[in-house]
């Protein structure tokens, strides 16, 4: 029935699935909110936002830009999970200019209050928790409520940093909040997703070891991964979040290894799954590390975020893209320059924190690096979720069958 009323869809393509407008404009916020973040930096651009400049940047990747991303996914993932009609359409828009009017308030927060900024800004997780769980209740589909509980908690986290952010002059607690909902997300969603497509794939294209499916061991990885990070949001420093946080980075190094993407090499689409992973348990080794004193501790939230958050979502935006619309799940030449832009983000970052002598050139190429990969998503697949196929498929260097 969801499928159907898709195809039936007389309105704009682009509010046809939850999935094209939100992955279209999280992309572009994600790019050109890293394009005034550099200056910001370094003090050369201000905004007019109650929050420090930091704060600014933490909150539009953190609460702005993600939760974008896992609406798009959510939504589109739901009605496959429930049975039930997809949210497009009208619906759809109104949940976009929400989010929309929250990056517009959070920017200028300074002059239409923080008070205010917050309730524009809150006010959209709210209608996506009561919406997806509205229609996993009504669909009866009780074993996917954890994904959302997920998402309540980020808007917590998101209420608690504007609160923080005003009253302690600068958010702590509330941004390790919405590091450890991202993480376990990924977690979750990726212990899922990963294996199930890379059998699929290997089925079809090279048959032999296959992926271990989602199972108890993974089960326990996710509830000490959860542990872990409650210590961590709670104790950051302290001995024994350091033990525990080199205790599932090896637990993830592990499952990763049960799921066999060493033989996926030939399908980028696919290997860029488990590339975007491998940043999961590197965050937690590397916070062990900054515990004992070897590292600074933001070498382990960027191995999380501009690693595993930037490279997954990528991974997911463009496959869910692909395949929502009838594409073949196959990576092209622009696909894959997206793919080697974010990783190559993304150990820029993390490097910039372990060599800070280098570190100048190393934040202008992850922030290059960034740029290039989600504003390339937007220039290669706009047109694509917007609803031209022909001119999609001619910018990422497919060839476009003749009419």
């Amino acid at each position: 029935m969801a499928g159907a009323r898709s195809r039936n869809f007389e309105g704009w393509p682009l509010f046809a699935n939850s999935f094209r407008p939100f992955f279209l404009l999280a992309a572009i916020q994600a790019g050109l909110s890293i394009l005034a973040w550099l200056p910001m930096f370094y003090g050369e651009l201000s905004v007019s936002s109650a929050f420090a400049p930091r704060d600014w940047h933490v909150h539009e990747m953190l609460y702005g830009f993600l939760p974008a991303v896992i609406t798009g996914f959510l939504f589109t993932a739901i009605p496959n999970w429930t049975g039930r009609l997809p949210i497009q359409g009208t619906s759809l828009g109104a949940l976009l200019a929400v989010w929309l009017a929250g990056r517009v308030a959070v920017t200028l927060s300074a002059d239409v209050g923080w008070a205010f900024a917050l309730a524009v800004d809150a006010s959209f997780l709210t209608l996506v928790v009561a919406a997806a769980t509205r229609e996993i209740i009504a669909g009866g589909n009780w074993r996917n409520l954890p994904v959302v509980v997920l998402v309540l908690v980020l808007l917590a986290g998101n209420v608690a940093f504007h609160l923080e952010a005003h009253y302690a002059g600068g958010a702590d607690v509330a941004i390790r909040v919405g590091i450890g909902v991202v993480v376990l997300t990924i977690s979750l969603i990726g212990g899922r997703i990963i294996p199930s497509f890379t059998r699929n794939w290997l089925v079809k294209f090279n048959p032999g070891r296959l992926p271990v499916p989602f199972g108890r061991f993974d089960g326990v990885v996710i509830g000490c991964s959860a542990l872990a990070l409650v210590s961590w949001i709670v104790a950051p420093l302290s001995t024994g979040t350091g033990a525990v946080m080199a205790l599932v980075g090896v637990l993830h190094l592990v499952r990763l290894a049960r799921w066999a993407g060493d033989r996926t090499s030939r399908e980028r689409l696919l290997l860029i799954l488990h590339v975007g992973y491998v940043f999961v348990p590197l965050g937690f080794l590397l916070h062990a590390f900054a515990v004992f004193g070897a590292l600074p501790p933001s070498a382990g939230i960027h191995a999380w975020m501009a690693g595993a958050a930037g490279t997954m979502t990528l991974a997911v935006m463009t496959r869910a893209s692909l395949g929502h619309t009838g594409q073949a799940l196959t990576a092209s030449p622009a696909t894959q320059g997206i793919y080697a832009a974010i990783v190559v983000a993304a150990l820029a970052r993390v490097a910039a924190v372990v060599w800070p002598a280098h570190s100048d050139a190393l934040l202008h190429l992850a922030a290059c690096g960034w740029i290039v990969a989600f504003l390339g998503f937007a220039i290669a697949f706009g047109p694509l979720l917007a609803g031209s196929r022909r001119r999609a498929l001619a910018i990422m260097g497919v060839p476009v069958p003749a009419r």
